[in-house]
């Protein structure tokens, strides 16, 4: 038997060094890719500060740095085993570091409560000229805030309101106002798991939100007052100068174009989204073309290459200067002059700083004579954004954007080693291009599909079919007349160019409303969980970052994070975080809800992390079929609930009167009403009003074994972008 265990023990040790020694092959093969991979381990330290649940001291993420220079030391003659470790280790140090540098700058007071109807008074720094879904109206986001009743150093840097929907005030950017407001924290999430505005919030200095109880009334202050310094001052200049512009630009537009069209209009040339209808947003969503309303790579690359080749076409007409000077690189640095002022225009948000950074290492490279598509060139824009705003990495526009962007220019990589882009006969020629086309949305719907799933649980499953229409009518039709309106404003001739651009839209509408009323249409998707995305991004990266046949190593990893929403168990019961809501899990998915009329936005949030269309009708007693039998799981009246699932009873309390007989019986207490302490002994678990206001909205999963609750405040834990309010778990 001894023998036999030596033997089978040399097996094993051959194998792992055989395994260990192919492993290594494969990397020194690919050594010309290893820069690749810089983006990825900055990333990932990254997001292990926003992984954690409290604030790490300041000197770790330098501490990471110093242990990358001793490994590297200590590398010596050691094989270059210690060398990638080292380059890991400090990769993650710097992209920490950089995370709690990021965290530390942008930190401003936050309202701590309910404040209002109050005075509040404060600079407009943007305005958007009507909120679609929440009754009209517009909404501005103040600076310089100043709120009645409460001390300047507690007060937010900027709040964001919504003013009446018939508020005479005309606005500009710059203006000082002064009206009546209540305000609140920005809200935390509705949900265990669900998206954090409040962390948003903190990295864009937002303390507050809110709605106004009157008119808003300009004041005539002198800017002077407020104390900042000569490039504090000169930065908002600017900033506020090109807000005034688009409000400006955006104005013209809806003017020459009115009603929908316009709005759409608007939204591709400013970037102000809020004019269009609900109904459109929707379709676009449905019918997968929301990608066209969030300005982001595809128009400010289409603004810079018309611009580009349209720069160079004129110049080619001119001999003299076409023989002898490099109009090319003229060309590109009209091209990337021209694409930061389209940058500025829509306000310099995440996606369209990404793609300014591509754009301009594009046209560097052309500048440069050197390739100008390449998976360095993602790579190198990657790490800029992150290290200009490391809390990108969470946002969903930057993982979609770079998510297609890799994917699309990895594919390039691989048929141009295949020479699929050889000359052809023009027939050939423009069948290719169709297929390229096709080929191009289908890689972007496959890279995106996971991320949309996972922050919008959702996937429009006709989208293809919709892109294949509306992008090349975006970029050959209406992206250069948009480009050429600007070119008139100056000459109040717009309308010129508005009104063939308004068709290009029109005919985009069409196609999504179009898409959009097919059957089945869309596909409701469970929550996913963060660990499934990891899995999907690190396959991902995998497959298009390497060229060996190991890349599709990748594939299994892909396949695992998209196995984790089939596997992953919903919760059976909500509770919102003023438990002015409840939600029951019933057998086929779907949602009884306590109510329909109070916290719509929660509501819809549950509904869509559960993967359901709709909810349930909270079923009382003797009002439907379900409820009239005696072993329906959910039996509600006029006091409250009782759920019983997986052996457990679940009393949710609507009234404190059901608070002594629910006590008696139930495993689980839920009550919208404080319930004393050690008034109920028997229940396993007690979450009443105070629970949630303390952690936020809880999640409970029922089994035979037991009971596991979760609340959003143990997954935020202690950050800076939670408020404390003395929270503690469930009892």
């Amino acid at each position: 038997m001894a023998q036999a265990a030596e033997v089978a023990s040399g097996i094993r040790s051959r194998a792992l060094a055989s395994c260990a020694a192919w492993l290594k092959e494969q990397l020194i093969a690919e050594r010309e890719r290893w820069g690749l991979w810089l983006p990825v381990g900055f990333g990932a330290g990254i997001a292990l500060y926003f992984a954690l649940p409290w604030e790490l001291p300041l000197w770790l993420g330098a501490s990471g740095l110093i242990l990358a220079a001793a490994l590297t030391l200590a590398a010596r003659g050691k094989g270059s085993g210690w060398l990638v470790m080292a380059l890991v280790v400090g990769l993650m140090g710097a992209g920490l570091a950089a995370a709690q540098w990021r965290s530390l700058q942008v930190a401003a007071p936050v309202l701590q409560e309910r404040f209002g109807p109050a005075l509040v008074s404060g600079q407009v720094l943007a305005i958007e000229p009507s909120v679609s879904g929440e009754g009209g109206g517009m909404r501005v986001t103040l600076q310089h805030a100043a709120l009645e009743g409460l001390e300047s150093a507690r007060a937010p840097a900027k709040v964001r309101i919504r003013l009446t929907a018939r508020d005479p005030a005309v606005l500009r950017p710059g203006d000082w106002i002064d009206l009546r407001a209540v305000l609140r924290p920005p809200p935390e999430p509705g949900a265990p798991g669900a998206f954090d505005f409040a962390r948003r919030a903190y990295f864009e200095r937002l303390g507050a939100v809110g709605y106004a109880v009157g008119h808003a009334r300009k004041d005539a202050r002198d800017e002077q007052s407020v104390p900042r310094g000569v490039m504090a001052g000169l930065a908002e200049d600017w900033r506020l100068g090109w807000a005034g512009l688009r409000q400006a630009v955006a104005q013209r537009v809806l003017v020459a174009l009115p009603g929908e069209t316009g709005a759409m209009a608007a939204a591709l040339m400013t970037g102000e989204r809020a004019a269009i209808p609900e109904p459109v947003i929707e379709a676009m969503r449905q019918s997968g073309l929301a990608h066209l309303l969030a300005i982001s790579g595809l128009h400010l690359g289409l603004v810079a290459g018309l611009l580009f080749f349209a720069t160079r076409a004129g110049l080619a007409l001119i001999p003299p200067l076409a023989l002898n000077y490099p109009i090319k690189k003229w060309a590109a640095l009209v091209a990337v002059a021209g694409a930061f002022a389209y940058l500025m225009l829509v306000g310099a948000t995440l996606p369209t700083q990404r793609a300014f950074v591509m754009i301009g290492l594009v046209f560097l490279a052309v500048l440069l004579d050197r390739t100008a598509i390449s998976l360095r060139l993602v790579a190198w824009a990657a790490l800029a954004v992150l290290m200009l705003a490391p809390e990108s990495l969470l946002s969903a526009s930057f993982q979609m954007s770079f998510a297609a962007v890799t994917a699309l220019v990895a594919a390039y990589e691989a048929l141009s080693e295949r020479r699929v882009f050889a000359e052809r006969a023009l027939a050939l020629r423009v069948f290719f291009y169709l297929v390229g086309v096709a080929m191009t949305s289908v890689i972007a719907i496959l890279a995106n599909a996971p991320f949309a799933a996972y922050h919008f649980n959702r996937l429009a499953l006709f989208g293809l079919a919709a892109n294949l229409v509306a992008v090349p009518l975006t970029a050959l039709w209406i992206m250069p007349w948009a480009l050429f309106a600007f070119c008139l404003m100056p000459l109040g001739l717009e309308a010129l160019a508005l009104q063939p651009m308004g068709w290009g839209i029109d005919g985009v509408i069409a196609v999504a409303r179009t898409v959009a009323g097919w059957p089945g249409a869309v596909a409701a998707v469970p929550a996913m969980p963060a660990a499934g995305l990891a899995l999907v991004v690190l396959g991902g990266l995998w497959l298009c970052l390497w060229r060996r046949a190991w890349r599709f190593a990748g594939l299994l990893a892909i396949a695992a994070g998209l196995l984790s929403v089939p596997l992953n168990r919903p919760p059976d019961l909500l509770v919102s975080g003023d438990a002015a809501l409840m939600a029951v899990q019933a057998a086929d998915g779907r949602l009884w809800l306590s109510t329909t009329r109070r916290d719509r936005f929660t509501a819809k949030l549950w509904l869509r992390r559960a993967g359901a269309t709709e909810a349930l009708p909270w079923p009382f007693q003797g009002s439907g079929a379900e409820s009239s039998v005696e072993h329906a799981p959910l039996r509600c009246d006029s006091l409250g609930c009782i759920y019983r699932h997986a052996g457990q009873i679940v009393a949710l309390i609507q009234d404190s009167r059901a608070l002594e007989e629910d006590c008696q019986r139930a495993t689980v207490l839920i009550s919208r009403e404080p319930v004393p302490q050690r008034f109920c002994d028997t229940p396993t678990v007690v979450i009443d009003r105070f629970d949630v206001w303390r952690a936020g909205a809880h999640a409970v999963w029922l089994s035979e074994e037991g009971v596991r609750v979760e609340s959003v405040a143990q997954g935020r834990g202690e950050r800076p972008w939670v408020l404390s309010r003395g929270r503690q778990s469930a009892r």
